[in-house]
């Protein structure tokens, strides 16, 4: 989740139960800013608050960024080699430099970027930002102040197996009318979890455990996270538009998340296996509103919002993809992406030389 434009789309959502809570393990002020032992998710608030998520820890911040919130120009300019001039301003070479999120900041239109620098246990974390000269600067933490919250129950880390889930403790988050709704994994039996977490920060709960249909998996699952979402009105009623490994598209009415229960998704497209969704954004062109998603393996799609409240429910296997969505052609290589205005998506984009950019294009 990024901007605080997406919010625009989320009304009224009413007070969700938090009954069954355990206390927020401590939540934290932290003067001399966060300590972060790794990066990942990153999303504004409204007023400029960055979430920032931090998996290892399996803790989420809310940054007070005051003075660091903003560059010497407002917006961002394209940066082209932008990983040679990430690592360049961090000291170290291109290939340590792992990027992991960008989020645009809803007022100075700086453009945000969470990065992992170095390999393995021995990655350290770094928030950069980016102006509209295209300047990049590392945003010094220390002049910044921040709360924190750790969610329960996280997944035992595994480095050495196939995939860690500790790396899918925090897949992606929106603050939506005063609560961060969270995507990750858990270490329960149901693993799959949306946390909606109050904020300020005061307390947290076990989470609602995620069921949700695969039709091209075939079967019902409970293990997998959501990897990218945003919240939508559905009908009226408040929504995730949730997006899953191979690629499943998933709606999950906000009511539904109550502490310690158990939700069936509706999965309303499925988009083709072979494919994990990136980041996703909702924007209105042509007096239309449209979900834009990047993808590691099927391009970016533009999915017309307007199905999700119309669509049948997929309950059986589907061979191909089902429902609505338009691959555009002219954006190869999208990796993250995020509304940098009203006309525009910032992008960072991996070139056919393995390069990456930071690049502004116009909605398609």
């Amino acid at each position: 989740m990024k901007s605080a434009l997406k919010l625009a789309f989320v009304l009224g959502v009413a007070a969700l139960s938090v009954s069954a809570q355990v206390a927020a393990r401590p939540v934290a002020a932290v003067p001399a800013g966060p300590a972060f032992l790794s990066i990942g998710p990153l999303a504004f608030g409204p007023d400029g608050t960055l979430f920032a998520g931090d998996r290892d820890a399996a803790m989420i911040y809310a940054v007070n960024l005051g003075a660091e919130a903003a560059g010497a120009s407002h917006g961002t300019a394209d940066v082209t080699g932008l990983d040679q001039k990430i690592a360049a301003v961090l000291g170290t070479a291109a290939a340590e430099v792992s990027i992991t999120d960008l989020a645009v900041h809803p007022t100075s239109r700086n453009s945000f970027i969470s990065v992992m620098r170095g390999q393995g246990t021995a990655a350290k974390p770094a928030l950069l930002r980016v102006d509209g000269a295209g300047t990049i600067a590392i945003v010094d933490l220390a002049k910044t102040t921040a709360t924190s919250v750790t969610l329960p129950n996280p997944p035992v880390a595994n480095a050495a197996g196939r995939s860690n889930p500790r790396t899918q403790t925090i897949m992606d988050m929106a603050l939506v009318n005063g609560r961060l709704v969270v995507a990750g994994l858990s270490n329960e039996e149901f693993a799959s979890k949306l946390w909606s977490v109050p904020y300020p920060f005061a307390t947290t709960d076990r989470g609602t455990s995620i069921e949700i249909f695969h039709g091209n998996h075939g079967k019902l699952e409970t293990n997998s996270p959501i990897f990218s979402f945003v919240p939508y009105n559905v009908a009226g009623q408040p929504n995730v538009i949730a997006g899953y490994l191979c690629t499943p598209l998933v709606k999950i009415p906000m009511s539904a998340l109550k502490p310690g229960e158990k939700v069936l998704g509706t999965t309303i497209a499925e988009l083709g296996a072979g494919n994990r969704p990136i980041d996703m954004i909702v924007y209105t062109k042509g007096g239309q509103e449209y979900l834009l998603m990047s993808n590691t393996s099927r391009g970016v799609m533009k999915i017309p919002t307007s199905q999700f409240a119309t669509a049948t429910p997929i309950t059986a296997p589907v061979g191909g993809t089902k429902g609505a969505f338009e691959t555009i052609a002219s954006l190869q290589g999208v990796e993250q992406l995020d509304l940098l205005d009203n006309g525009r998506t910032i992008l960072i984009v991996r070139g056919a030389d393995g390069a990456r950019s930071l690049t502004a294009v116009v909605l398609p």
